[in-house]
């Protein structure tokens, strides 16, 4: 899948998942989403960040941060 803008792609995917409360967010990771990503962490906007392999494509997964009863972060 080819973006325009893959900044505003993780930052609106992030947004859908705190919208209805999603755990876990993937993207396809890149150098900058990587450093976007450990600058929520640091933060305390999201939980973990994973790397992992998807066949020929590296991708990011982002675990989502809420309260104790599931508010927003």
């Amino acid at each position: 899948m080819n973006m325009t803008d893959p900044i505003a792609d993780l930052l609106t995917r992030i947004r859908n998942a705190n919208i209805v409360r999603h755990e876990i967010v993937e993207v396809p990771s890149s150098t900058i989403k990587k450093g976007i990503a450990n600058i929520m962490l640091q933060e305390g906007y999201i939980k973990n960040i994973e790397e992992y392999q998807d066949g020929n494509v590296s991708m990011l997964r982002l675990s989502m941060k809420y309260g104790q009863n599931k508010e927003r972060v």
